[in-house]
């Protein structure tokens, strides 16, 4: 979304937060369009963003749970914290160290990398933007539910048409036949999948949509692969021929 940027980086460019991304690639149609100047967002992130350790984690502890067993926790919210807390059949408040204000590094990411995306400055005033960052009990595949505010008043309808053009997005939306996005459907897409759009009920050119994108696939190797073809396309890898043709 942001890949004119290459022509003016040096250095190391860094494959944003897996959380941020699908956000950004759900939202961006809408700030082009419509204008954007407010995001709250509220996560639900899988156990495999903590790694291969989380996930085992997950199982392990369902396993022992379900054998009326003892859960042991070693790794979550964070495996350098004084306290460690069971994720199966639990939800975890916490994801990465708190920081200043009682926010968490997860959520500071996620304020910072998308003014930094979307404004060019991740301190920008343009764009108003916290979050809540949740593990839950889920393998792999992040879920968000955001509450967002646009400059101009687009109905759920005229929203639900963008997004189903833009790149990168699909759109399941149908609550009447309870089609909506689900983690367990989109393991291993590249793509990121929005529902329940839906006009806020008390609130002005404010509205509401479900996010969810996997987070090991978007949220980070297929990513990171879309920003190396985009140097390539924008020829701005050189000296490395076996790299470039990889692509």
């Amino acid at each position: 979304m942001n890949a004119e940027c290459v022509k003016a980086h040096h250095g190391i460019i860094a494959n944003p937060n897996c959380s941020t991304i699908q956000m950004a690639v759900a939202l961006n149609p809408v700030r082009q369009k419509y204008g954007l100047n407010q995001i709250i967002v509220s996560t639900y992130q899988a156990a495999g963003g903590a790694g291969q350790a989380g996930i085992d984690e997950l199982y392990q502890e369902a396993t022992a749970y379900l054998n009326d067993e003892p859960m042991e926790s070693k790794i979550l919210p964070v495996k350098g914290g004084q306290k460690h807390y069971p994720i199966a059949f639990n939800l975890l408040p916490q994801i990465d160290v708190f920081e200043d204000a009682d926010y968490t590094h997860e959520e500071w990411k996620m304020i910072h990398e998308t003014k930094k995306i979307m404004c060019g400055d991740k301190n920008s005033q343009q764009l108003k933007v916290t979050a809540t960052c949740v593990r839950v009990p889920v393998p792999i595949t992040h879920g968000e539910t955001i509450y967002f505010m646009t400059d101009t008043a687009p109905t759920p309808d005229e929203i639900r048409t963008t997004l189903e053009t833009a790149p990168g997005v699909i759109v399941q939306d149908d609550p009447k036949r309870q089609i909506y996005p689900q983690p367990v459907e989109v393991v291993g897409s590249q793509q990121t999948f929005v529902g329940r759009i839906r006009s806020d009920m008390e609130n002005n050119r404010a509205y509401h949509m479900w996010v969810v994108a996997d987070n090991l696939v978007k949220g980070a190797a297929w990513n990171a692969v879309q920003i190396a073809e985009e140097l390539i396309k924008q020829d701005e890898v050189h000296g490395s021929q076996e790299f470039a043709n990889l692509f």
